[in-house]
């Protein structure tokens, strides 16, 4: 039975996640996280690396699209949107970081962000499914982290 497997509890506990887990102080840490983020974000949309990804990614296009932070001019498909907006967050390394090294918002942040904006307009989500929705991809990610021997060795490595 898939419950009874390390993986079959974990896709458990994340399945079972829900609004009612997200105490106060989880709400505004994940604010705060995803509010640097987005400044990290913006920031990072001036570097090189983000203008070759931008620029590789317009040929890219789907009846779906999702924003790319600082831009009002286009809009790519929510896969594209995702990775252009990640190459932004992290093309400083300005990101926030756990240790082991991870950066965990700038892989969440722009998946969640482009996958919400392509729900059709009388399906869109809450305020609080989006924190609902970074919160369990934090915690697939630090769960991830800690399941892995290689994370683990990343300090003697450097």
């Amino acid at each position: 039975i898939l419950s009874q497997t390390i993986t079959g509890n974990f896709a458990n506990v994340i399945h079972g996640l829900n609004a009612n887990h997200l105490t106060d102080q989880v709400i505004q840490r994940s604010k705060r996280m995803i509010l640097d983020t987005l400044g990290v974000g913006l920031l990072g949309t001036s570097t090189e690396v983000c203008h070759k990804v931008t620029q590789y990614s317009k040929i890219y296009s789907s009846d779906t699209s999702s924003t790319i932070w600082g831009h009002l001019d286009f809009r790519l498909p929510p896969l594209y949107a995702a990775f252009v907006n990640g190459v932004a967050v992290h093309s400083m390394d300005f990101d926030d970081t756990w240790h082991p090294a991870t950066h965990p918002s700038g892989a969440i942040l722009p998946a969640v962000i482009a996958l919400s904006e392509a729900f059709p307009q009388k399906k869109k989500i809450s305020g609080l499914d989006l924190l609902l929705a970074f919160n369990v991809g934090i915690e697939v990610q630090g769960r991830l982290l800690r399941f892995s021997s290689e994370a683990r060795n990343i300090p003697k490595r450097y």
